[in-house]
């Protein structure tokens, strides 16, 4: 069945279940309003069907759907593309986590033996110090030690020359006196 003939049903349909027919008098005269409403609208749907306006209708009701349709496949191509582009993101979150997670933990095993390497060289460092403390308080003590002997042989020749001098005669004094240089330039040599 075609549209025009369900719209010339219908139309028949409304025409049968009017009002028209519980009228008094005749229905098929021009003083009865139902029948000039009855035929104007009869003409209407006519010029309606003559112009092809149900066509045009149905033809825009289809573009409408066709453009629907294609709007919808539009929508649902850009959300598969979406879904894709969110998945391609979510892998490169991953992929980006897990090299962040891996340049952490080589940082910190860096930082670990950087840590180590640090205390090494301190502990290298600290000793090289405690080895130029010791040699320098040797040399200090090597020092003092040889400047007290100094001191002391110095002191001991004064007292010897004092001695000797208030107890022997001037010859003996001379050779007492070279005796004892002779003596102490041998010892510090």
């Amino acid at each position: 069945m075609s549209d025009m003939q369900r719209i010339m049903t219908i139309a028949a349909a409304t025409l049968i279940a009017s009002p028209a027919f519980a009228a008094t008098g005749p229905f098929f005269s021009l003083s009865n309003t139902d029948f000039v409403v009855t035929i104007g609208f009869l003409v209407f749907i006519g010029v309606l069907l003559y112009y092809k306006v149900p066509t045009l209708i149905l033809g825009m009701l289809d573009k409408r759907a066709e453009g629907i349709r294609s709007e919808l496949d539009e929508a649902k191509a850009l959300r598969e593309e979406a879904q894709a582009l969110l998945a391609s993101y979510e892998r490169r979150q991953r992929e980006v986590q897990e090299q962040s997670d891996r340049i952490i933990a080589h940082a910190k095993e860096e930082a670990v033996l950087a840590g180590e390497q640090a205390k090494a060289d301190l502990e290298k460092s600290i000793a090289r110090r405690l080895a130029a403390a010791e040699d320098q308080i040797a040399s200090a003590q090597a020092s003092a030690v040889k400047e007290v002997r100094d001191r002391a042989i110095a002191v001991a020749i004064n007292a010897a020359r004092d001695v000797v001098a208030k107890q022997m005669t001037a010859k003996d004094a001379a050779k007492t006196i070279d005796d004892a240089i002779a003596e102490v330039g041998q010892k510090l040599h």
